[in-house]
């Protein structure tokens, strides 16, 4: 899944308030063909902000640990 850059919330919230405009001024002219495509494409932008506000800042760290290695350990005698 291809998620929205974080960096681009700000552009993407300018163009869902953009298409919140045009659609009441498509409602006022009444160009009802309009309403549909914009509303269309507000839910796009509305979810991909969403998917941005539900995605982590930063990533997690992941701890691992040390390796073991219990054969090296248990064993010091050198084979005959």
């Amino acid at each position: 899944m291809h998620w929205p850059s974080p960096e681009q919330r700000h552009r993407i919230a300018e163009i869902r308030d953009n298409l919140t405009a045009r659609i009441a001024e498509a409602e006022r002219e009444g160009w009802l063909g309009e309403i549909e495509g914009l509303k269309i494409s507000l839910a796009g932008a509305e979810d991909k902000l969403a998917q941005i506000d539900r995605r982590p800042q930063a990533p997690a760290a992941v701890t691992l640990g040390m390796p073991g290695f219990p054969a090296a350990a248990v064993s010091s005698e050198e084979p005959s």
